[in-house]
């Protein structure tokens, strides 16, 4: 009886030996995976930065609420923003107005259908972003600027970095 107790122990023993090494490869991976989520996927800061340093927004995460997509070109901190018009067009633009952006206020928030500028007070209308263009508006994104297909909308890099000295005051 006793060499029987002792065998069935050892033989417990063995079967729980290889759990904490399991445990441990489950845990690093889940790391692994965690941190490739949160560096590369949608969510993250740095999310609209594709490999090639390319703005890329994703069309279905565009909404009648405005989205501010942060981009870093150099030290300059951007900010690209889309929006869903009601024509149902994406709309894009600069998160900086046409007249105040040496303010370093000159940026937008959304209020009902309108963006305000903060530095000023415009109001400017959802629709007109990407429409009107002078004045104190968001600085438009045209077409010729960007390239977009059923899924995307990319900006480039080289043209996000031609714009970055509109942003060197902002706050």
């Amino acid at each position: 009886m006793g060499k029987s107790v002792l065998r069935g122990k050892k033989a417990q023993s063995a079967r729980n030996a290889g759990k904490p090494a399991l445990f441990a490869v489950a845990a690093i991976a889940f790391v692994i995976t965690v941190f490739a989520v949160l560096k590369l996927g949608p969510g993250s800061p740095g999310e609209a930065a594709g490999q090639s340093g390319d703005l890329v927004i994703v069309k279905n995460e565009v909404s009648e609420t405005v989205k501010f997509y942060p981009y870093k070109a150099g030290n300059t901190k951007m900010e690209v923003l889309a929006v869903k018009a009601s024509d149902g067009t994406i709309r894009t633009a600069f998160n900086t107005c046409q007249v105040c952006f040496s303010s370093g206020r000159g940026y937008y928030k959304q209020e009902g259908d309108e963006l305000v500028c903060q530095n000023c007070g415009n109001r400017f209308r959802i629709d007109q972003v990407e429409k009107v263009r002078g004045g104190c508006n968001p600085v438009p994104i045209l077409k010729e600027n960007k390239t977009e297909d059923e899924t995307a909308i990319v900006i480039s890099k080289d043209f996000l970095e031609e714009y970055k000295v509109i942003f060197e005051n902002w706050r």
